[in-house]
């Protein structure tokens, strides 16, 4: 699963094709111990993290929103999509 984004001890990524368990734009998160699934639009859809965490997330995913959904336009095609920064 390729990396999007790394900061604050918080690991982005994003599958390629990932549209069989989660049908919404979405990336996956790692954090510590802590593991989640969020949409873009910022439901979360499986898992959890540390409410600090997940604020820095939701705030990145709305910074950074018109990025993201192109790399999962990309992805969903099976393209390369590089990296987001912070």
């Amino acid at each position: 699963m390729p990396e999007l984004c790394r900061f604050n001890g918080l690991i982005i990524r994003m599958f390629f094709d990932d549209v069989k368990r989660h049908y919404k734009p979405h990336v996956h998160v790692i954090y510590n111990k802590y593991k989640a699934t969020i949409a873009l639009d910022g439901e979360v859809l499986s898992g959890k993290l540390p409410a600090k965490e997940m604020k820095r997330v939701l705030a990145w995913i709305t910074l950074r929103e018109d990025e993201l959904y192109e790399a999962w336009t990309k992805a969903v095609r099976k393209e390369d999509f590089g990296k987001i920064n912070p």
